[in-house]
């Protein structure tokens, strides 16, 4: 569960990452909106890299602190723009997809 907590983290930073670098993103969101962002993102990945051992719990603490600033700035992008590119108008009622269940064993890596 950790290590799914720690990639699903990381996942979502650098898909984050890949979205503000989009020219449709970064034209028509505030600068402040961006570097707000950005500053997140990039704080989440350098968390990462020196907390390699965190638990759990502390992953999904970060990933709902990273979400508490993606979340409504991403929304009014997608308000603004008539939803996600290649999605429904109006973006993803509900939020995300619920992950999927366990696929058989999970391997924890081991020091």
């Amino acid at each position: 569960a950790r290590i799914a907590a720690k990639n699903g983290l990381e996942s979502y930073s650098y898909s984050l990452k890949n979205t503000t670098s989009e020219e449709a993103f970064t034209s028509k969101v505030s600068e402040d909106d961006k570097a707000a962002l950005t500053k997140a993102i990039d704080e989440t990945i350098t968390w990462l890299d020196e907390n390699q051992a965190a638990s759990t719990e502390e992953y999904a603490d970060k990933q709902k602190e990273l979400e508490s600033v993606a979340n409504p700035i991403l929304t009014k992008f997608y308000q603004e723009n008539g939803g996600a590119p290649g999605a429904a108008p109006g973006g993803f009622p509900g939020g995300a997809a619920p992950a999927p269940e366990n696929e058989g064993p999970t391997v924890e890596e081991v020091d």
